[in-house]
């Protein structure tokens, strides 16, 4: 397996402004949220991007790519039906390849010198199989994110087979289907914005489509990837940062500075900032 093409979705007409944001990145460079994205694609092998935008986007997405601009292909949604429909619009540029998916609007931050994306495309690779990136998280975010339920399988890696997948699931539902032996009580798999998924999700979100009517999301395409074949989940060494949370942009930058060369001018910042509160 090897992962050369990237899928941005980035066409939620509530957040189509996120990835133009511009931020200081961990070399103290100002960037929009999409170079940074971007730039971690290409770091870990990425050759080709397409990103998926609203009609009419594509002359300000093209500006924000920065000098990767060449290597970008711009699909526009022009019937949005959900999330997964802008993932099946893809179908055309990514072929027969396994392809590395994210979303234009998260921001990673590895807590190592591995990035999440290199992380992520790794195991992908060894294991020659399709692969989500997890995080644990609390009970109380669950409404946020997909999760999944599955078991341990990679001895003292945080690699897990995946069994379940369910869209923002309440406690409840999580406690009754996603429980993974060996996280904290009241912590739960979560996706990380990050997947490197094979050709036949494509076909999974067609036949999903025909039975969800007009909407279409991705989590139960993975839900019947993970039926049919060895589908894994990794905890990435790093954390996510959704740029449209409340604070979510001023917590990204954050994370950036303090993960970069700047790290100990802003801690001075900060310590003087509380000092005068």
């Amino acid at each position: 397996m090897k992962v050369r093409k990237a899928l941005i979705t980035a066409a939620n007409p509530r957040q189509r402004e996120l990835p133009l944001q511009m931020l200081i990145d961990q070399q103290g460079e100002s960037k929009s949220a999409l170079q940074i994205v971007l730039e971690e694609a290409a770091g870990a092998g990425v050759e080709e991007f397409a990103i998926v935008v609203c009609p009419g986007d594509e002359a300000a997405y093209g500006a924000a790519s920065g000098p990767l601009r060449d290597r970008v292909r711009f699909v526009p949604q022009q019937d949005p039906r959900g999330y997964g429909h802008a993932v099946l619009c893809c179908r055309d540029f990514i072929g027969g390849e396994t392809f590395l998916h994210l979303v234009g609007d998260h921001l990673h931050v590895a807590t190592g010198v591995v990035s999440c994306a290199r992380q992520l495309i790794g195991v992908a690779e060894s294991e020659n199989t399709p692969v989500s990136a997890v995080q644990p998280t609390h009970e109380g975010l669950l409404t946020a994110y997909g999760a999944v339920g599955g078991r341990l399988v990679g001895g003292e890696r945080p690699l897990y087979q995946i069994e379940t997948v369910i869209e923002k699931p309440t406690p409840t539902v999580a406690e009754q289907q996603l429980l993974v032996p060996g996280l904290r009580a009241g912590y739960y798999l979560c996706f990380f914005g990050m997947h490197v998924l094979p050709p036949e999700i494509f076909e999974l979100l067609e036949e999903q489509g025909k039975a969800a009517g007009r909407s279409l999301g991705l989590s139960p395409a993975l839900h019947a990837l993970a039926t049919r074949r060895r589908y894994l989940a990794f905890s990435i060494a790093g954390r996510r940062y959704d740029i449209g949370a409340t604070y979510g942009l001023l917590y990204a930058q954050l994370a950036l500075t303090l993960a970069g060369r700047d790290r100990d001018r802003i801690l001075t910042q900060l310590v003087e900032l509380l000092a005068i509160r």
